[in-house]
C-alpha cells in the first residue's frame, strides 16, 4: 500500500515508541508537533489518532480532528477520555481493559510487602550507613492480616487471589456483592477500613468516586493500618492522606498514583512510612508486549472492517 492509500494517523501526545511503530507500519503516521497550527485549526485527513490514558482525549480535540474515526489508548484507564463526545460523532475508542490487571495486582502484593516489611526503607537504611550505628525499626507481618480490597475488579480480583495465597485474608466493598466472588462482602467501606490492615483501592476512577477515601475512612483505618493506591490520584483525598501520614492516624502506605502527577506533593518525598512508584505498576515486558498486540489487533480489525473492541460503543 503506497502512503497516498495509507490511512493517516495522528499521535496527539507523546506515546510509547514501541506503539508508535506499530501504527506506523499500518498508517502514515505524524506527531502533533509536526502539525503547529493543530488543534487551534482543525486538521482533516487524519482517519487514526493515539493518545494514552493519561493525556486523555476531550471533545475540543475530536472537534480538531473532525475526519478521525478510531482512537488508539495506550492504557486501561478511561477517566480523560470523553467518551459521550465519542460516541456522538461516531469515533471509536480502543483501549487495553484487560491486559494490566495481572500487573498491577500483583504489584499491590509488591507493595502490601514493601510497606509492612520496610523493604524500601531497609534500603535507604543500609545505603546511608545506618547499619554500623543503629537498629532499623521493627516491620509488621503479612501472614495472617486482613487486605480490605475497594473495587473487586479485574486488578481486584487478580490482588485477592495473590493474597490469599500469601496467607492473608480478603473482604471487598463496591457497588454491590458479586455473586461469584470468593471473599465476604462489606457494604460499608467505614467497616471494611476497619476491618482491615491493609486498604486496596482499585476502583474505577470518575467524578463518582472522586475522594472517595477520605478523613473518616483513613481514621477508621487506624494507625496500625496501611493504604494502598493504584486507581487514581483523586480517588483520596490527597490533602487527607497526607495528614493522616503526617500525624500517624494511618502506619503507611503505597502510593502508584496522585492528584498531580508527575508533580507530586513534595511533601511524600520526606515520609518515610510511604512507598512511591511512578505510575508503574503495570509497566513490565509482558503487559507492554499484551497491550501492543491489543492495540494492533484492534487497529488491523478496522482498517479491514472487521468487529473490534470499541470503549465508546459499550457505555
Amino acid at each position: 500500500m503506497t502512503d497516498q492509500m495509507r490511512p493517516k494517523a495522528l499521535s496527539i501526545t507523546t506515546i510509547p515508541p514501541d506503539l508508535r511503530a506499530a501504527i506506523a507500519q499500518r498508517c502514515e503516521t505524524l506527531d502533533h508537533t509536526a502539525v503547529p497550527s493543530w488543534p487551534a485549526t482543525p486538521a482533516p485527513g487524519f482517519t487514526v489518532a493515539a493518545t494514552t490514558s493519561m493525556a486523555g482525549l476531550t471533545a475540543a480535540t475530536l472537534d480538531a480532528l473532525p475526519d478521525v474515526r478510531i482512537v488508539i489508548c495506550n492504557g486501561a484507564g478511561l477517566d480523560k477520555i470523553d467518551l459521550a463526545a465519542a460516541r456522538a460523532r461516531n469515533v471509536a475508542i480502543c483501549n487495553t481493559p484487560d491486559e494490566l490487571a495481572d500487573d498491577v495486582g500483583e504489584a499491590v502484593i509488591a507493595m502490601t510487602y514493601g510497606i509492612m516489611r520496610r523493604v524500601a526503607e531497609a534500603d535507604r537504611f543500609v545505603r546511608a550507613g545506618r547499619w554500623q550505628k543503629e537498629r532499623i525499626a521493627p516491620a509488621t507481618r503479612v501472614h495472617g492480616k486482613t487486605m480490605g480490597i475497594i473495587g473487586l475488579g479485574k486488578i481486584g480480583r487478580r490482588a485477592a487471589m495473590l493474597a490469599t495465597g500469601i496467607g492473608m485474608k480478603v473482604l471487598y466493598t463496591g457497588r454491590h456483592a458479586q455473586i461469584d466472588a470468593r471473599y465476604p462482602f462489606v457494604a460499608d467501606m467505614h467497616q471494611l477500613a476497619e476491618l482491615s490492615d491493609v486498604l486496596v483501592l482499585s476502583c474505577p476512577a470518575n467524578e463518582a468516586t472522586r475522594n472517595l477515601v477520605g478523613e473518616s475512612v483513613l481514621e477508621r483505618l487506624g494507625p496500625k493500618g496501611y493504604f494502598i493506591n493504584v486507581s487514581r490520584g483523586f480517588v483520596v483525598d490527597e490533602a487527607a492522606l497526607i495528614e493522616a501520614l503526617t500525624n500517624g492516624a494511618i502506619a503507611g502506605a503505597g502510593l502508584d498514583v496522585f492528584a498531580s502527577e508527575p508533580n507530586l506533593d513534595p511533601r511524600f518525598l520526606a515520609m518515610q512510612n510511604v512507598v512511591l512508584s511512578p505510575h508503574s505498576t503495570s509497566i513490565t515486558h509482558e503487559t507492554r508486549a499484551a497491550m501492543l498486540a491489543r492495540l494492533s489487533r484492534d487497529l488491523d480489525a478496522f482498517l479491514a472492517g472487521r468487529p473490534f473492541h470499541d470503549a465508546a460503543a459499550q457505555g
